[in-house]
């Protein structure tokens, strides 16, 4: 939250396209211009706390008419730059009202409804899924462990997962310090990507905790494609 006062700590890093759940509405943000978005998506139903996609470096981005607001922020977006053409879903699972499929199950609700988008052959999704293997409910169809099959079948696959080699559930490095408390790390931010993008993965991040502690509860992953 509060993103106006956080933004220059992550453009730093000159994303080509950034993804910021529990952001306030970009009017409230104030860019230099050499650090100007190109495009910017926000959705949300409190004007302090949204789900905001930003585009740079000469990237567009546009809210799919497929969009359905009964998902709410789970976010199909067309991403264009030069020639490239690809399908983004900018993703906060945030829906407790939804009983049964908090959460994650929002997620896979999302994409049932939007599976026809993921036969696209370049596809992300990328933000807070809220969810993780640990939490697994074993007769819950639509458990973490059933999505992250459910996109591999699509050829869709975690860009942290296989950059580091990392089994789901077991993930080394953190994206989550609930309460901003050392001892209460958790793995459920990610970037998903379809195998024509992996084979473009030049390399995955996290950012440490004593970077970020002082100004999210959340750490930044960062996934560097050579498009």
């Amino acid at each position: 939250m509060a993103f106006r006062h956080k933004a220059d700590h992550i453009l730093k890093y000159k994303p080509d396209i950034l993804v910021v759940p529990e952001c306030e509405h970009p009017d409230k943000i104030i860019f230099s211009a050499k650090k100007k978005p190109s495009s910017i998506i926000w959705y949300g139903e409190n004007q302090h706390k949204g789900l905001t996609i930003f585009s740079f470096n000469g990237y567009t981005i546009s809210l799919l008419p497929q969009h359905n607001p009964r998902y709410k922020t789970i976010l199909p977006i067309q991403l264009n730059y030069e020639k490239h053409r690809l399908i983004l879903f900018g993703i906060w699972a945030n829906n407790p009202a939804d009983k049964g499929y908090e959460y994650n199950g929002q997620i896979w609700k999302a994409l049932k409804e939007y599976e026809p988008l993921l036969n696209h052959s370049h596809i992300l999704l990328v933000g807070d899924f809220n969810s993780n293997t640990i939490w697994d409910r074993p007769k819950r169809v639509h458990n973490h462990t059933a999505l992250v099959e459910k996109l591999a079948q699509k050829k869709i696959v975690s860009t942290y997962h296989h950059y580091f080699n990392q089994i789901q559930g077991k993930e080394k490095h953190p994206t989550l310090y609930m309460y901003r408390h050392q001892n209460k790390p958790y793995h459920i931010d990610y970037c998903f990507a379809s195998i024509s993008l992996i084979k473009k993965l030049n390399f995955v991040k996290v950012g440490r905790f004593n970077t970020w502690k002082d100004k999210s509860d959340h750490i930044p992953l960062i996934a560097d494609f050579a498009l």
